[in-house]
């Protein structure tokens, strides 16, 4: 053999480079840079770039690839790599551990490689996210899971769509506390609001040809979206925005199915002459809402630009009474968000535009608000506690069970007529959290431990039953959060360590008054239901991304900023 006429053989070494993005913003996307080493050759790099992936706020937009035309990079790669290929397999070994360790904790990376080919399916449901506004208005005490009641003489309620006379019945609009039955494509509108003083968070809809925008409380106690009409209106409040102007062609028949699902629990009447669909709601909070149904098109706007147009059916509420007239100056009615069939979830629920999931999260930083969404795109498949929804033919609100109640340590009674159970209903209409009579009992108790650290409570202090004078000023809860504990709401099982478990921290039942006051944010629920039901409002829902899945009949719950909604399904304590 003529080893002069012999060619050295190259060694050919393969080096990958993930550029990732930065962990404050992971929205900039990665590049991935590959390049081919020999001994006697400069690299040559072939740089690749994942697709760009709509989000719901930004466009990804992928970081520049580094130059294939640089000698000092390709110097040091093949001066340090090729001599000793130990370190190539450890840089390499490294690199991969590093990758799958930023996946696992900010699965956004990974996801996008494993939903690159979401959009590809047409078919498939879509969701859409709508931002919480702020409301600057009196500071009503809030307490929705309204309920349809009976609209007796239906003759003699007569609405003139086209401007002529009205007649409306006047019926009793308070109801007494122990008579209510509870006393792929998507798009980002930031949800608005707080507990104090506004009472609400509610976001915006666009309604109508033309459309116009309506500032609507978000309600997951309430089953009708409903806004203000002029009908004419025999009693609104001035709102946000004008009324609702509908035309004889929006009045939904006596006969429509929506109709009689409305009036499905009401007494049987005939009504021959009826041409539309009357309603009357009742609230907890001693308020109420007439009208009539109305149906119109609501738009909503993808991501990508695209809008799409849907016939809702909602009220076109003429007659408000209550406080109702206080907490809509600056809102324009309600967002039905319960599990019935005519709220709104469920109306697109039914003509396949989303899977039946409602979703929010309310952020206890009062400048951000949070959001809230339709669809199951924007939930976490990690991070997240379960529990089974109840349900009953009558009751639409979302409800489940709970086994016990925690102050710190300190177990309290549940009061319900199954001592070893109770009733909880998630309620983002309702702007304080209700405690069942002897639970209320049991925790003002532990909570005077505070008398001893020189908190004195403040009869004259008129926000909340129960609000303390602290022997110091106080600007904020965290001000005050060290002197008080954490309640803990358990499900499912007693046994700690299976339960599932809903924290409530000391900012979630608590505020500061107006008059720097700290206040309990906990009322008594004795006259709500049938006294043995919690109601979790805004106050404790604050800080969690919580999920109302009627597909599987579940609500969810974890721990969030409530920054920014995440397509992907994310650790929700990553999120924002």
């Amino acid at each position: 053999m003529d080893f002069d006429d012999e060619r050295p053989q190259q060694q050919v070494t393969g080096v990958v480079i993930i550029t990732l993005p930065p962990s404050d913003n992971p929205s900039f996307g990665k590049t991935i840079t590959a390049f081919t080493l020999t001994n006697d050759v400069l690299p040559q790099s072939l740089t690749t770039q994942e697709p760009d992936q709509v989000l719901p706020t930004t466009r990804v937009v992928s970081s520049p690839p580094p130059s294939s035309q640089s000698p000092q990079l390709g110097f040091s790669f093949s001066g340090f790599f090729s001599e000793n290929p130990r370190k190539l397999l450890g840089f390499l070994g490294v690199s991969l551990f590093a990758l799958l360790l930023y996946s696992s904790c900010f699965s956004s990376t990974f996801v996008e490689l494993r939903n690159s080919n979401d959009n590809d399916d047409d078919n498939k449901p879509e969701s859409f996210i709508f931002p919480l506004y702020h409301k600057l208005g009196a500071a009503d005490l809030e307490l929705k899971l309204g309920r349809f009641v009976d609209v007796v003489d239906m003759e003699n309620l007569v609405v003139s769509i086209n401007g002529g006379p009205m007649e409306t019945k006047m019926v009793n609009k308070l109801v007494a506390a122990n008579s209510v039955v509870m006393d792929s494509s998507a798009t980002i509108l930031p949800v608005r609001g707080n507990v104090y003083p506004d009472g609400l968070y509610f976001t915006c809809m666009l309604l109508g040809n033309p459309q116009r925008p309506y500032f609507l409380d978000i309600d997951t106690g309430s089953d009708l979206t409903w806004i203000q009409c002029d009908a004419p209106c025999s009693s609104c409040a001035k709102g946000a925005n004008p009324l609702y102007k509908p035309t004889k062609v929006n009045i939904v028949p006596s006969g429509d199915s929506m109709c009689m699902e409305v009036q499905k629990n009401q007494k049987p009447q005939i009504c021959e002459t009826c041409e539309q669909c009357d309603y009357e709601i009742e609230y907890a909070d001693r308020s109420s809402s007439l009208g009539v149904l109305a149906k119109d098109k609501l738009h909503l706007v993808t991501a990508n630009g695209s809008i799409t147009n849907l016939d809702v059916v909602f009220g076109c509420a003429y007659d408000q009474q209550g406080i109702l007239l206080n907490t809509l100056s600056k809102t324009d009615g309600i967002l039905g968000l319960s599990k019935a069939k005519v709220s709104l979830p469920s109306q697109l629920a039914s003509k396949g535009i989303i899977n039946n999931v409602v979703g929010h999260c309310l952020a206890t930083d009062v400048a951000s608000g949070g959001y809230m969404f339709l669809g199951d795109d924007f939930v976490p498949n990690r991070g997240m506690s379960w529990v089974p929804m109840l349900g009953s033919p009558s009751i639409e609100f979302y409800h489940t069970q709970l086994v016990k109640i925690n102050y710190g340590s300190s177990s309290l009674s549940l009061g319900a007529k199954d001592s070893d159970k109770a009733g909880v209903v998630f309620d983002s209409g309702s702007s304080y959290t209700y405690f069942t009579k002897q639970a209320y009992a049991e925790l003002v108790s532990s909570l005077s431990e505070v008398s001893e650290l020189g908190f004195i409570q403040d009869a004259s202090d008129p926000t909340l039953p129960i609000c303390w004078r602290a022997p110091f000023p106080i600007r904020t809860i965290m001000d005050v959060k060290k002197y008080f504990k954490t309640l803990t709401l358990q499900f499912g099982s007693k046994w700690w360590i299976i339960s599932k478990k809903f924290h409530i921290p000391p900012e979630g039942y608590l505020i500061v008054s107006k008059k720097g006051n700290v206040c309990l944010g906990i009322l008594d629920g004795s006259n709500v239901h049938d006294g043995s039901t919690l109601i979790l409002g805004d106050i404790s829902l604050r800080g969690q991304l919580v999920v109302y899945d009627n597909e599987k009949q579940k609500i969810g719950w974890g721990p969030s900023g409530c920054g920014k909604p995440s397509r992907f399904k994310s650790l929700p304590f990553f999120e924002g």
